[in-house]
């Protein structure tokens, strides 16, 4: 008869990386893409991005992963991923950003965090990003 073991446990760390979405004009375009990189040191487990985007700014286009859901006033957009990243990989959330057109000129701030029940370690769970409105 076989031996049964239980399934390892997931012990990756996961952190954030930042990456800033290029400038654009008032009414213009802009890509964010928000990336985990897991430093381990194992697998990591399932965790969820989320993005909040400032007043004058809505997420709005065609998202990937596919399962990100965006918040009716278009302000937070949640991307879950599933558990097993390898040590050392990375995964994106590409979010379309739409600025409005009665935007100023300057920089605005949004908001990058990750959650995750596998990784207990919040250490570079958060952090923020500037959004460049260009005149």
């Amino acid at each position: 008869m076989p031996i049964l073991t239980a399934p390892e446990p997931y012990k990756g760390h996961l952190t954030l990386v930042e990456q800033d979405p290029r400038a654009a004009a008032a009414g213009g375009q802009s890509v964010l893409h928000a990336t985990a990189v897991n430093y381990g040191p194992g697998k990591a487990g399932a965790f969820t991005l989320t993005v909040t985007l400032p007043e004058g700014v809505t997420a709005k286009g065609d998202f990937f992963p596919k399962a990100c859901t965006v918040s009716t006033d278009g302000h937070t957009v949640n991307c879950p991923f599933k558990a097993g990243l390898p040590l050392h990989h990375n995964a994106s959330a590409k979010v379309p950003l739409e600025i409005d057109p009665k935007a100023v000129a300057g920089t605005l701030t949004g908001q990058l965090s990750l959650s995750s029940p596998d990784d207990p370690d919040a250490t570079g769970h958060t952090t923020s990003f500037p959004i460049q409105i260009t005149g």
